[in-house]
């Protein structure tokens, strides 16, 4: 058959692009796969799993010695099918109190009673309910006591013998991994970062880049098989102006390497004012996108040059940041878009209108637009197929993606028209499911996107570099210039200064916008990434002054939590598990910045107070291992956030 046209479309950051003409043989594949498809989705793709909370599905494992709520869970779920035994599928409803009547509660007594009054029930009210939600509990050496207050809360009161030994020493010889939750898949995809092929990452790059990084490192800690994924824009009319440029540039164009090119966003713009002002340069760019999309082996090379040169600028970013993906760009998924169309317009999903191919979507009154009335695919062309291959291909049950709020409309339309399509379970509470994390802007002083003075967009590199110099030159004016090696100072800024810039955006709402000030995220005081490694450094300290071994006294030694202000670190330190969860199952990174920050401040408590002194007291064994504890839960949360942790100051 004769070639295809190319096609444009639009592209996450909406560059126009084009899609690449489909050959015989890819038109028979796609035919195929259209074939196979629509069989698939006839025998319905929704697994329709039904959601439980990473609470519920972690009480299922018998040894799992992690979130407390999932633990009490456990024990309340017994109770309650006893106390009610008609009533199924009765939830526990188990949550942290602010200590006053106890350690955690159960709230499930007021709404048991709503359902069960007037059906000869034997209860009075919530509170006999509670009270017998109480006397069936099973016996528990994690529970010290039991009461009732109010309409029928069942309060509950830890053992801290149970939470110093048990759980706390065990997690230390045994490893922070057996406080992990355990969510209900195997496989996630995370799509973030995401930068244009031949321009700069910018700070615009920078949440969506952190905030993934978190994100899969929360649900890898926890067990999940975690596909990271950069979905670069790498295709698209742009490539005709550059191939043409570096062409003009560099007669043998192989020869054009980072360093000839020299600044890619001034290289860019070159060609751009170029393509803009010269009608022959416009012609010659345009024939190179035909002959791009016609896989002309010269041009194909020129394109892979640019993506190649793109890639290590990108590395730079990555490598500052600790950051690691896998690249699946647009022009990946370009040859399975015809596939998916047909299969969905077999389907009778895709409608003409207004010379375009859509489909409608109830409750909104635009169409997503699935081909363009010129026969151009377009950015959900892409999207529907990298949804296709991740559920189909890449087997994931959880498909999450990580673009600025700006885009939740196309999202939500996207995620309905799969819904609609039968690939994702109607509803959000089974899986295979996807998710939109919506994140707010990076705001200058001025109350403005964040730019240089001269309006330019800030180059993400630049803006970690001068993160790192600044965290250098507050070591060498502490006077460590003189105390630390080259390497020492050198790495110890790297990990203040990077790790300052992510702990800044992250400790956020990612929903809301923020603004950008070295000054206060350099800070060493409030709730800061600098605080919060100084405090991990002084723990760290603290062992070390001791002259004690604490990998024997992990093994030989015994944890007591005698004082209030030991208990009050020790619970905090075993809500660990439950917090990590919370924010994996909301996508809320802030949740556990929040959670070191208080553990800092609870560990600070405990240290100040006179009746805790650790080295040369009576209790200095057990209050080592409780330093200790809390030194290898932040380095976790840490670890989680991507930052380095430091251990001298």
């Amino acid at each position: 058959p004769p070639a295809s046209p190319p096609f444009i479309y639009f592209n996450r950051c909406s560059h126009f692009h084009f899609s690449p003409p489909i050959s015989a043989a890819s038109a028979t594949a796609s035919a195929s796969m259209s074939t196979d498809l629509l069989r698939l989705t006839s025998r319905r793709l929704v697994r329709a799993t039904k959601t439980k909370s990473l609470s519920a599905m972690a009480t299922e494992h018998d040894e799992y010695m992690g979130s407390l709520k999932a633990q009490l869970a456990k024990l309340f779920e017994v109770s309650l099918k006893v106390t009610v035994p008609n009533e199924l599928d009765v939830e526990p409803l188990v949550a942290a109190c602010n200590g006053k009547f106890g350690d955690y509660q159960c709230n499930n007594a007021m709404g048991l009673w709503s359902k069960i009054k007037g059906k000869g029930a034997l209860f009075r009210g919530p509170p006999a309910v509670g009270e017998a939600i109480k006397n069936n509990l099973p016996t528990s050496e994690m529970i010290e006591s039991c009461s009732v207050a109010g309409p029928g809360f069942v309060n509950v009161v830890l053992s801290k013998n149970w939470m110093a030994k048990v759980s706390i020493q065990k997690m230390l010889i045994e490893g922070i991994d057996t406080w992990a939750p355990l969510p209900p898949v195997k496989t996630a995809v995370v799509d973030f970062s995401s930068p244009n092929i031949a321009k700069e990452m910018h700070v615009g790059h920078l949440r969506s880049t952190i905030i993934g990084d978190t994100l899969a490192r929360m649900l890898e800690f926890s067990k999940v098989k975690v596909l990271r994924r950069n979905h670069v824009g790498d295709w698209g009319t742009q490539f005709g102006m550059l191939i043409e440029f570096l062409f003009e540039k560099f007669p043998n164009f192989e020869d054009a390497t980072e360093t000839a090119i020299g600044d890619l966003q001034a290289f860019y713009k070159a060609s751009k004012q170029r393509f803009d002002a010269d009608p022959a340069f416009k012609e010659r760019a345009q024939q190179a996108v035909v002959r791009l999309q016609g896989g002309e082996d010269k041009y194909r090379r020129a394109w892979a040059q640019i993506c190649q040169i793109s890639r290590t600028e990108f590395h730079k970013v990555y490598q500052r940041l600790g950051v690691h993906l896998e690249e699946k760009g647009e022009s990946f998924y370009n040859p399975y878009i015809p596939g998916v169309i047909e299969a969905l317009n077999k389907q009778g999903l895709v409608e003409e209108s207004q010379g375009a191919r859509v489909i409608f979507i109830e409750g909104i009154n635009i169409p997503l637009i699935v081909v363009k009335s010129d026969g151009g695919f377009n950015y959900a062309s892409t999207d529907l197929s990298a949804l296709w291959y991740r559920l189909n291909e890449e087997k994931a049950e959880w498909i999450i993606y990580v673009t600025d709020v700006g885009q939740q409309q196309h999202f939500d339309m996207f995620f309905k028209a799969a819904k609609r399509a039968g690939w994702l379970p109607q509803g959000d509470s089974s899986y295979p499911k996807a998710s939109h994390v919506g994140f707010g802007l990076v705001l200058g002083e001025d109350g403005k996107r964040f730019r240089t003075r001269n309006t330019e967009v800030v180059r993400l590199v630049d803006l970690l570099d001068e993160a790192k110099v600044r965290s250098k030159a507050a070591l060498i004016e502490r006077g460590k210039g003189e105390e630390w090696t080259e390497e020492e100072i050198e790495s110890t800024a790297e990990a203040v200064g990077y790790g300052a810039v992510k702990y800044a955006d992250l400790k956020n709402n990612r929903l809301t916008n923020y603004t950008f000030n070295f000054d206060q995220m350099l800070n060493d005081k409030g709730n800061t990434a600098v605080y919060l490694l100084y405090a991990h450094a002084r723990i760290c300290s603290i062992i070390r002054r001791s002259g004690k071994d604490i990998e024997e006294l992990k093994n030989k030694g015994t944890l007591v939590l005698g004082h209030k202000d030991e208990r009050d670190l020790g619970l905090h330190l075993l809500q660990f598990a439950e917090v990590v969860e919370e924010a994996c199952t909301n996508l809320l990174p802030n949740v556990l910045c929040d959670y070191l920050y208080n553990l800092s401040e609870i560990f600070s408590k405990f240290y100040s107070n006179p009746e805790c002194k650790v080295i040369g007291s009576e209790m200095e064994t057990s209050r080592l291992l409780l330093c200790e504890a809390t030194a290898v839960v932040m380095r976790k949360c840490f670890d989680l956030l991507g930052i380095t942790p430091i251990y001298k100051i």
